[in-house]
């Protein structure tokens, strides 16, 4: 039992890079191709392991802490967010300031590595990324603090872990006014369409891959790797929430998750097959709105 809380951070350890090939096995069948293979991200990761790390001669030790300090910071986020009905391994109050912090220190890492490199792209891309985080992070805390308003608790753990059919019948207008805004956080910081495409190679139109266009090998991997990471985690905040699964059993609990999980995967495919991406100038109103939407949940989280 002493082991039970390690069961989500193992199970996110292992599969987070699988809703990447989730994800493009949808997009793959909506498109009517074959595909790549569902575990084609373990190959990729595997092979920019072993291959060497180029560094320029004008970067610092910020650009080859960037990938590890982001790394490292989406790791500890891991530990402190539950798994739908499986507790995290560290939750006290307050801890969801603690998980934004997390992902805002990654963010400002990436940021860094990518100024210190000199280029005028990469320099454009962390513009944008720090004007699109400073529109999400306060739809993240708003939607956050109505959660803490219908649970009675700023943990984590304690917040999902009452995240019941009872309080989705007493309070659903806000829960699913939440969960929108979530969707729109998730997208934004996970660098999905419509707000970002991760497959394309137009540096004019990148956002986040074109802060990480300098690195190659075992850094691009560490990154490749805690993009799935991120995903997982603020997908987990998504699944905890829509799928309100809470036995008891740690079994039936991690499988209602898992297939939650994979259900998210499957929408951000559809989203992707079906949406195409926004012009950079569309997107703060779109992040705007999100927050309307987290502003009118509180509202009503107040009656």
């Amino acid at each position: 039992m002493q082991l039970l809380p390690l069961l989500h951070p193992t199970l996110a350890l292992l599969a987070s890079p699988l809703l990447f090939g989730l994800i493009n096995r949808c997009k793959a069948i909506c498109a009517g191709r074959r595909g790549q293979p569902l575990l084609q991200p373990y190959y990729d990761l595997a092979k920019l392991a072993r291959k060497g790390a180029v560094y320029s001669e004008t970067t610092t030790w910020l650009f080859k802490a960037g990938p590890l300090v982001t790394g490292a910071g989406l790791v500890l986020a891991l530990l402190l967010v539950p798994g739908g009905g499986l507790g995290a391994p560290v939750h006290f109050a307050g801890d969801l300031l603690l998980f934004a912090f997390l992902l805002a220190l990654g963010r400002f890492l990436t940021v860094l590595a990518a100024l210190d490199t000199g280029s005028s792209f990469e320099g454009m891309g962390a513009s944008r990324e720090v004007l699109f985080s400073a529109l999400t992070e306060p739809v993240l805390l708003a939607g956050l603090a109505v959660l803490v308003r219908l649970t009675g608790t700023a943990s984590l753990t304690e917040l999902y872990a009452r995240v019941a059919p009872p309080l989705w019948a007493a309070s659903a207008t806000e829960i699913v006014l939440v969960a929108a805004t979530l969707l729109a956080v998730l997208l934004t910081e996970c660098a999905r369409m419509p707000v970002d495409d991760p497959n394309t190679h137009l540096e004019l139109t990148m956002i986040h891959e074109v802060m990480v266009l300098d690195h190659s090998g075992p850094d691009l991997a560490v990154i490749h790797y805690g993009a799935g990471l991120k995903l997982w985690v603020l997908g987990a905040l998504l699944v905890g929430l829509c799928v309100p699964v809470r036995t008891g059993s740690p079994l039936i609990d991690a499988a209602a998750f898992l297939a939650g999980m994979a259900a998210l995967a499957v929408l951000i495919g559809l989203i992707e097959s079906t949406s195409a991406r926004l012009r950079l100038l569309r997107v703060p109103p779109l992040l705007v709105g999100a927050g309307a939407i987290s502003t009118l949940a509180i509202i009503l989280s107040l009656r």
